[in-house]
């Protein structure tokens, strides 16, 4: 165990992509984490599902505007999100909508993909991610990206509580459900993007519901549940990225299999607890 710890702590010092790739893991695994406890309790789980499809057209049309996936991403999921904002509970309930949707954005994003003319494995990096490949630059786009988005959530905390809880009982307190819903979809959108530079498109879901669903197996307060979704999230994240760097096998498989893992765990736990 201490030769693997001392192999890894050179491999730190050596290798700037390696550092990096911790530092885009860390940012995305604590916006995810946060953003994905309020979709587990508002109930938003497909729709957050549906827009990491979305964000695969939105990437596949940046890279072949030459924008990027992430700003390509963004642009279309905040797009969906305002929309599905709008809808409200009509867009949370309508399942065919919303897959129809889901599969009508993979179909444009294959067609986008189509029209690429460059190299062909920028289609598995905007499906699957690759986190050791992040730039320096997309940390910092990825931090800004975070900590708006973790103020905006810290600024509508008490009302986004309020109203994922008891929605009619905060409309008749004079809460805008319409303006919190677009809000929040917002969030989700940036908290996708932000994600998926990790575990890509397709993924997007692990980090998103992961987290948030084993802390509730466990907490019955918001605070202590966003505050283990977050340490499950980035401790995940940690852990695959080490994992990657010693086996060979790619985060996005890593991720997943140790959040399905843990995921297990608490059920088993839960029950035994009854």
């Amino acid at each position: 165990m201490a030769n693997i710890f001392t192999e890894f702590a050179e491999a730190w010092s050596q290798y700037d992509f390696i550092r990096t790739a911790f530092y885009a893991g860390t940012v995305c695994a604590v916006l995810a984490s946060c953003i994905g406890y309020f979709v587990l309790v508002r109930k938003m789980a497909f729709a957050g599902h549906a827009l990491g499809h979305i964000g695969f057209a939105g990437a596949c049309a940046g890279v072949v505007l030459g924008w990027g996936a992430l700003p390509g991403m963004l642009v279309l999921t905040i797009l969906a999100a305002i929309v599905m904002g709008i809808l409200g509970e009509r867009a949370q309930k309508n399942d065919l909508a919303i897959g129809m949707m889901l599969s009508f954005a993979l179909g444009l994003g294959t067609f986008f993909l189509a029209m690429f003319k460059g190299y062909a494995g920028q289609a598995t990096v905007i499906l699957f991610g690759n986190v050791l490949a992040v730039s320096p630059t997309q940390v910092n786009e990825l931090l800004a990206l975070t900590t708006a988005s973790l103020l905006v959530l810290l600024f509508i905390f008490r009302p986004l509580l309020f109203s994922s809880l008891e929605p009619e009982l905060a409309e008749a307190k004079g809460v805008s459900l319409r303006f919190i819903s677009v809000v929040f979809y917002i969030l989700v959108a940036v908290a996708v993007a932000a994600a998926s530079q990790i575990v890509g498109v397709l993924l997007v879901f692990t980090l998103l519901i992961g987290p948030a669903a084993i802390a509730l197996f466990f907490c019955r307060t918001a605070w202590l549940g966003i505050a283990v979704s977050l340490f499950v999230g980035v401790a995940v994240t940690w852990a695959s990225l080490v994992l990657a760097y010693f086996t060979g096998g790619p985060v996005s498989f890593w991720a997943p299999a140790l959040l399905f893992a843990l995921y297990l765990l608490g059920a088993g736990l839960s029950h035994f607890r009854g």
